[in-house]
């Protein structure tokens, strides 16, 4: 048997894989509370800071910026460290960022930590992404990927209204910190359960080689297009439920958690049909989100229908995983460049859909135009989707032991030992 160099080495007693992508997703937990708590808690921290709320935006921006800076260049120049260090690190410096956030004096500071907490989140996921696929056999790495991303879908759920109601009753500056408390206790549960691998022989070039791949960039393009119609929604969503639906703000927190719930189910269920057909999965999750879109102002008058509507545009995301997985069949020996550049291209999304869905909005078209905007971003995302298909090379990737990137520290560990119940391990081979 084949052992990769990203592989566990040999324990007695290795922890359970539950518990593994358990501590993988409070990263994602915290990175999703930080990132939508901090546009809920823009008007606390405008004030206190002494700018207007247009201006205190520029810290959402900052961290965006991060991100998409960050991704890529993390990924290179972390080429050469194990991924359990570069867990460890980049949850540590996501740590370090929001407490500084948190005792920022004035605005200026504010936007720097803010960009500095941006700068590991792309890359933190694109390893956990890595770190989970290689715990488990190839036909379940999309699920494997799902249970980590559920970390931020459930941020959605608890972690966001939870900063929101700290930040209303002891002060903005408190939910950050909690953020960064969550961030520590990523550190230490990594730590203690993250599998130890090797640090890898790779190198900057080798991980840029993925930028000269046609289908590396096309997977990207379905993501950063077909993602921004869920964004344009979501955004403005809190206004169009006063201003269209005509509820009161109380309840606001009632649709984004429903939002959160069908980001979750989405992501826990969606990604076992994708690792049986993982690009037809991908098309159908594209469609169905532009239908919903679509569908978003006709049942924007009644709470409902709404509620139905965001429930079904929220288990969209798991368009998240499906892309994530099809990344790694692409990007040959630059799997971690190819990983964070995903959530890259996600952020990306979420500039493109909400400027998009102002110009509607400015343009006198309605709150409720960002739906029919989304399901055009949607719809140019399939088209991108039906190209991808169409290229001879859209089968995943057969890695085996007489292959090159079997033998390359950065192709997708397959032949990690598989951290499965006994029973289970009892009735399946090991994956060489």
């Amino acid at each position: 048997m084949t052992i990769s160099p990203h592989a566990t080495s040999p324990r007695a007693n290795p922890p359970h894989l539950a518990i593994v992508l358990i501590s993988l997703a409070m990263g994602g937990f915290a990175i999703g509370t930080t990132e939508f708590a901090s546009m809920s808690l823009l008007p606390f921290f405008a004030a206190d800071l002494h700018v207007d709320e247009p201006t205190a935006g520029h810290a959402i921006s900052a961290y965006a910026l991060g991100v998409v800076l960050g991704a890529p260049l993390i990924a290179v120049l972390g080429a050469r460290f194990a991924r359990r260090t570069q867990l460890l690190a980049l949850m540590a410096v996501f740590a370090l960022g929001n407490a500084l956030t948190a005792l920022a004096p004035g605005f200026g500071w504010m936007i720097a930590a803010r960009f500095l907490s941006g700068l590991p989140h792309g890359a933190y996921f694109g390893i956990a992404a890595l770190v989970a696929a290689s715990l488990v056999p190839q036909q379940r790495r999309s699920q494997a990927i799902g249970q980590v991303m559920l970390g931020l879908t459930c941020a959605t759920i608890i972690g966001v209204p939870l900063a929101n109601l700290i930040g209303q009753a002891v002060g903005w500056r408190a939910s950050f910190g909690l953020v960064s408390v969550l961030a520590l206790l990523t550190v230490l549960l990594c730590a203690l359960f993250a599998p130890r691998d090797r640090a890898g022989r790779s190198d900057p070039l080798r991980e840029l080689a993925a930028l000269g791949s046609g289908r590396v960039w096309i997977t990207l393009a379905i993501g950063a297009i077909g993602f921004g119609g869920m964004f344009a929604v979501y955004t403005y969503l809190a206004t169009t439920l006063i201003e269209v639906t005509k509820v009161s703000a109380t309840t606001i927190p009632f649709f984004l958690a429903i939002f959160g719930v069908g980001a979750t189910l989405g992501n826990l269920f969606v990604p076992r049909f994708a690792d049986r057909a993982l690009m037809p999965t991908a098309g159908v999750i594209l469609l169905f989100a532009a239908v919903a879109l679509l569908l978003f102002p006709l049942a924007a008058p009644n709470p409902w229908l709404l509620a139905a509507d965001v429930f079904a545009i929220g288990a969209s995301v798991s368009l998240g995983a499906i892309l994530q997985t099809r990344l790694m069949d692409v990007a040959g020996d630059a799997q971690a460049l190819a990983a964070a550049l995903n959530h890259s291209a996600f952020n990306t999304a979420n500039a493109l859909g909400p400027f998009l869905g102002g110009l509607a909005i400015r343009a006198g078209l309605g709150w409720t135009s960002t739906g029919p905007v989304g399901a055009v971003l949607a719809l140019l995302g399939l088209l991108i989707w039906a190209v991808a298909r169409r290229d001879a090379g859209s089968a995943p990737v057969s890695i085996n032991a007489k292959s090159p990137a079997a033998a390359s520290d950065d192709a997708p560990a397959r032949s990690a030992p598989h951290y499965r119940n006994r029973s289970a391990a009892a009735h399946e081979d090991p994956v060489a």
